[in-house]
C-alpha cells in the first residue's frame, strides 16, 4: 500500500477547493481500503475518496485521511454475455472506453470530459447528453462499499438499497467496485454547426427529438450558438474521424490555446467581453465527422474553469435562458464562457438530477482567474426558481432544507447514510450542508 504524509494542499482541478490531509493514501485494493478506514476511524479521522479530483464542489474535501484511488484502476470482471463489466473504482473514463471498445462494448452515455474516475462519475451524477437516455449511473448495475465499520457490502439490483447505491454523493462508503451494464460498441455521426439561438428555440423539441444525442452552446451577449448532433449509424459503417489539422485547429488550438490565451486577457479587460463573444462565434463553422462514441462525446478540456450546472424540467428552458440574457443585458457582467445546455430522459437513481424528471441542463462556466461569486448566485437564483436540481459536483449555495423538496426519496436516503454512518466517517462540510 503506497502512503504518504501529506505536507502539501490538496487542490481540486477547478483551484475553487484546498484542504489539508493529515494523511495521503493510495489503496490498490478493497482490502486495503478496509484497512484503512478501520485506522482511520480508530483515530478519530474522517475518510473521504477521490479519483481525478475534477468536481467543482468540496464534495471530496477532507482534513482528515484522503484515499486517492488512481492505483484502483483494473476491470476486475466481465460477463461477454450479459454485457457486464466490472471494474475497481478509480478506474478513469478515459482508460475504461478503449478497454471497453477492445471488448467490443461501450457505456451508453458520457459527459464531455473524461478524465474522472467511475467512482467519481457515478457518485456526483455526470449525465451527458440525450432526450431518451440517461446519465452514466443509470448503466450501474452493482456497486461494491466499504462501510465506516470495515465491512463490504455488496449492493446489486435486488438490493434493497439500490436506488441509493448509484448517486452516493460519497456519503454511504468507499465505493471500491462498480458493475456496469454497457452496450455493444457504436459509432456516432457528429454534425456541429453554428446556428441563431432564436432558431435554436424555435426548434427545440424537434431538436432534441429527433437526434440521439443533441446540445448546444450559447455566447453570452450574443445570440449565437453552436449546436451538437450525434446520431449512431447504421452497423458496418466506417470511421471517418476528423483529419489531424482540423483536430488541432478546432479542438487544441482555438478551444484551448486561444481560449486560453483570450480569456487571460478579457480577464482584465472585462467591457471586451461582448464583442471578443460575438467575434468567437462568428469563426465558427460547420464540420461533420464519424468516429466511436467515445472519441464524439468527450473534448479536449484544459483551459481551466469553475462551473455550476442545474437541471430543470424541459419546459423550463426558454423561461431560464431568457432570464439569463435579461440578467446579461442589464448590465451585471460580462461573461467569456459560452453556457451549454444538455438534456435526457427521466430515471429511477434516488439522487440523480434526474429522477423522475425530463430535464434540460443548463451550465454556467467562469475562467478559474476570474471572480463567479455573482454570476454564479445569479443564475442559480434563476435555476431554482423553475425546480432546478443542481448537480453534485458542480457549484451551489443550497442546503439539505431545499433538497428535501425536490427529491421524493430525499429522506430514504439520509436514512440509509444515517444507518451506515451514523459517526459520519465520510462526512464533510459540504455534505453536513446538503444532507443535515
Amino acid at each position: 500500500m503506497a502512503e504518504t504524509r501529506s505536507t502539501q494542499t490538496w487542490q481540486n482541478w477547478g483551484r475553487s477547493v484546498e484542504t489539508h490531509p493529515v494523511r495521503i493514501a493510495h489503496p490498490a485494493s478493497t482490502a486495503e481500503v478496509v484497512t484503512i478506514v478501520r485506522e482511520a476511524v480508530a483515530a478519530g479521522h474522517p475518510v473521504k475518496a477521490v479519483g481525478a479530483s475534477h468536481s467543482f464542489t468540496a464534495i471530496g474535501a477532507t482534513d482528515g485521511v484522503l484515499l486517492r484511488l488512481d492505483r484502483m484502476n483494473a476491470i476486475v470482471g466481465t460477463d461477454v454475455a450479459t454485457r457486464r463489466v466490472r471494474v475497481q473504482a478509480g478506474i478513469s473514463l478515459h482508460d475504461l472506453n478503449p478497454r471497453l471498445k477492445a471488448m467490443g462494448l461501450a457505456l451508453p452515455n458520457l459527459g464531455d470530459v473524461d478524465p474522472q474516475s467511475v467512482a467519481g462519475a457515478i457518485s456526483t451524477g455526470t449525465h451527458g447528453t440525450g432526450g431518451r437516455l440517461f446519465g452514466i449511473s443509470r448503466a450501474v448495475v452493482g456497486v461494491q462499499i466499504v462501510t465506516a465499520t470495515g465491512d463490504v457490502l455488496e449492493i446489486n439490483e435486488q438490493h434493497e438499497w439500490f436506488g441509493a447505491s448509484r448517486v452516493t454523493l460519497g456519503a454511504l462508503g468507499i465505493v471500491t467496485e462498480v458493475t456496469l451494464q454497457c452496450v455493444p460498441a457504436f459509432l456516432l455521426h457528429a454534425r456541429e454547426e453554428p446556428m441563431a439561438l432564436p432558431e435554436v428555440m424555435g426548434r427545440i423539441d424537434e431538436l432534441v427529438a429527433d437526434n440521439d444525442h443533441f446540445e448546444f452552446y450559447w455566447f453570452p451577449h450574443t445570440e449565437r450558438t453552436s449546436i451538437k448532433r450525434n446520431n449512431r449509424v447504421p452497423e458496418g459503417t466506417e470511421r471517418r474521424p476528423i483529419g489531424r489539422f482540423r483536430h488541432w485547429l478546432d479542438d487544441e488550438f482555438l478551444s484551448n490555446t486561444a481560449f486560453e490565451g483570450i480569456n487571460r486577457v478579457v480577464a482584465k479587460r472585462r467591457s471586451w467581453i461582448p464583442r471578443v463573444n460575438a467575434i468567437a462565434a462568428s469563426t465558427l463553422s460547420a464540420r461533420e465527422y464519424v468516429d466511436d462514441s467515445f472519441n464524439v462525446f468527450v473534448s479536449p478540456r484544459t483551459v481551466r474553469f469553475r462551473e455550476s450546472e442545474f437541471a430543470m424540467p424541459r419546459e423550463a428552458l426558454p423561461h431560464v435562458l431568457g432570464e439569463l440574457a435579461a440578467w446579461f443585458g442589464a448590465g451585471h457582467e460580462n461573461v467569456s464562457f459560452p453556457i451549454e445546455v444538455r438534456f435526457t430522459a427521466a430515471d429511477d437513481v434516488w439522487m440523480s438530477t434526474g429522477h423522475e424528471r425530463d430535464n434540460c441542463y443548463v451550465a454556467v462556466h467562469q475562467y478559474w482567474r476570474s471572480d463567479y461569486t455573482d454570476y454564479f448566485a445569479a443564475a442559480q437564483d434563476i435555476f431554482t426558481a423553475h425546480e432546478g436540481r443542481p448537480h453534485w459536483g458542480k457549484i451551489h449555495t443550497l442546503d439539505a432544507s431545499y433538497f428535501a423538496q425536490r427529491y421524493a426519496r430525499f429522506g430514504d436516503f439520509v436514512a440509509i447514510r444515517d444507518e451506515l454512518d451514523p459517526g459520519r466517517t465520510f462526512s464533510n462540510a459540504y455534505l453536513d450542508r446538503v444532507l443535515g
